[in-house]
């Protein structure tokens, strides 16, 4: 039998930036984020804006590096059974810190942080972004100084999940203990302003605009970082981003170039350069299976407020998948970054379902005779097809970004084809992905019918994001409207693959299960995968020690960044 093992790094690749070279000799760094944040608490979002501001400051125990493997951050070494780290009957793993380690404010880092952002995401009040991540995590004890035991309520083969990524990083106690539960999202000065271990201190921020940082005095490397300063400026869109990188070199790096081949095309031979990650990274449209009937006041897109009229027919999400020329899509708007997708998790191999390969072909035929089938039909001859007093239409949302607005109005057009209505709306990416839990055009609140962004994955192992879709990830008002469950997809079979994943000892077993996972959810058309996407982003030329990363924040290892001598 093959027995599961991991991809890890030795250890973090910390080279000098260059002989001689001090923390802070080169300057000033700006950073443009299109889509900008408006907390540096990553438990309270989980989007890439907020995780990876969070990351200059906030750090875990592990990371992934670029090729998904991982490395020690906070910690020593990564544990495994071969080293005793990790229990022989995989019910146990032990973390050691690194010594000495510092909070930016001089204190030092314990397990009992450690242990705190433990009891501060699993707090039923909390409604903590990050839960899955500390699925069947029983308990977690400081053993010594260093030492940190996190036990498990069952074996669980893979237990790099709590307090890995930069989606789950430590917290200091100190700062945090009066926010926990209820309060987690009022304590603004907190989770603005978060003592860590990063490379940088927060020294400015302005939510949904700018982010300001210094180099934090106590970072660990002495040398590090070279940058002083940094700005990460938030909004715009990517076509701005784009041409203030690669054409006027306004900034020294822009994230996610979500733009047409040819318009990138035509940016390029000037001061910046493009950069791609290869990951796991797919175009979703999210079909919601609550009803976000504003009539229905608190109860809009919850479970107390019922099912979705028509969007819960498996033979309707079906058919508006049949719709779609998902070849057409990825040619003309993501040309060589992105392939149609067909999988909710296309890599690494192991974990991808064929199920449904072929989705790339477009059957409007097909479609229409689903709905035919379920009963939705042209009764007035209006070209909308109805059912029961119900008109086939849907109010489809998305964040503002031209690939995204091309996008929408295609689909438009092939739903039209099969008698569907449909209303588009766009909504400021800052604010589409922001967590602010008042307001009603969060990615969360899903106040609409279908959505459209992408997600993906951390690391080479999909049991956390698989978990996403638990049925106790919904979000909802005792959440504060945080969770990762965002279509309100709940099916029993798929629990109990949640729970048999968490146990799958061997590569095989899981990559069963994760296939299998897969064939649910995509099967139950609440998710559609549209686009497998390569991820692009923009640096100045003269930027040196950058590794683009899709597997984890995409500036995991700013603190070796550098000008070029």
């Amino acid at each position: 039998m093959k027995t599961f093992t991991i991809l890890a790094g030795a250890a973090l690749a910390l080279a000098p930036v260059s002989v001689g070279a001090e923390r802070g000799s080169d300057g000033h760094l700006r950073i443009l984020y299109w889509q900008a944040a408006s907390t540096m608490n990553p438990y309270l979002s989980g989007i890439a804006k907020e995780v990876e501001a969070a990351s200059l400051v906030l750090e875990p125990l592990a990371r992934f590096d670029e090729n998904g493997a991982l490395v020690p951050i906070l910690a020593a070494r990564i544990p495994t059974v071969e080293n005793g780290d990790v229990s022989a009957d995989l019910t146990s793993i032990t973390w050691t810190l690194k010594e000495d380690l510092k909070w930016s404010d001089g204190t030092a880092v314990t397990p009992e942080d450690v242990i705190f952002t433990w009891k501060y995401c699993t707090d039923e009040a909390s409604g903590c972004a990050a839960l899955s991540m500390f699925d069947n995590v029983a308990d977690v004890v400081a053993l010594d100084d260093r030492k940190v035991k996190i036990s498990f309520t069952e074996p669980k083969p893979y237990p790099y999940t709590a307090f890995v990524s930069s989606e789950a990083p430590i917290l200091q106690k100190a700062q945090f203990a009066e926010c926990t539960g209820a309060r987690v999202a009022q304590c603004t000065r907190e989770n603005t302003f978060p003592i860590g271990t990063g490379p940088y201190v927060v020294d400015d921020f302005q939510a949904n605009d700018v982010i300001s940082y210094s180099a934090n005095p106590n970072f660990r490397h002495p040398d590090k970082p070279a940058f002083g300063t940094v700005t990460i400026k938030g909004g715009g869109d990517p076509a701005s981003s784009a041409r203030a990188v690669l054409q006027t070199g306004e900034v020294d790096y822009a994230w996610n170039l979500q733009l047409p081949p040819d318009v990138l095309d035509q940016m390029k031979g000037g001061p910046g350069e493009v950069i791609a990650g290869n990951g796991s990274a797919v175009e979703f449209l999210f079909l919601n299976q609550t009803d976000p009937d504003p009539d229905l006041g608190e109860q809009r897109s919850t479970v107390d407020g019922g099912a979705h009229p028509f969007l819960t027919d498996p033979r309707v999400g079906k058919a508006l998948s049949l719709a779609i020329d998902r070849s057409l899509i990825a040619e003309l708007l993501y040309g060589e970054a992105g392939r149609p997708g067909c999988a909710v998790v296309p890599a690494p191999a192991l974990y991808k379902s064929s199920t449904f390969d072929g989705c790339e072909t477009q059957d409007l035929e097909e479609a229409a005779a689903l709905l035919d089938e379920a009963g939705w039909i042209d009764s007035d001859g209006d070209g909308i097809r109805d059912k029961d007093g119900v008109k086939l239409s849907i109010l489809y949302q998305t964040s503002t970004n031209g690939v995204r607005q091309d996008t929408q109005a295609l689909i438009k057009q092939w739903w039209g084809e099969i008698g569907v209505e449909t209303e588009l709306r766009n909504i400021n990416a800052s604010v589409f992905f922001g967590g602010d839990p008042g307001s009603p055009d969060t990615r969360q609140k899903f106040y609409a019918d279908v959505q459209m962004y992408t997600d993906n994955s951390k690391g080479q192992d999909p049991e956390s994001f698989l978990a996403n879709w638990s049925c106790n990830d919904i979000p909802g008002p005792t959440t504060q409207w945080q969770g990762n469950n965002i279509q309100r997809f709940c099916s029993e079979p798929y629990q109990a693959l949640i729970a048999e994943f968490r146990t799958a000892a061997t590569l095989e077993e899981r990559g069963r299960i994760a296939r299998e996972m897969n064939d649910l959810l995509v099967g139950s058309y609440s998710i559609i995968p549209l686009v497998h996407r390569r991820i692009l982003s923009g640096k100045a030329k003269s930027l040196e020690g950058v590794r683009m990363n899709s597997w984890d924040s995409q500036i995991w290892n700013i603190a070796d960044w550098h000008r070029a001598d």
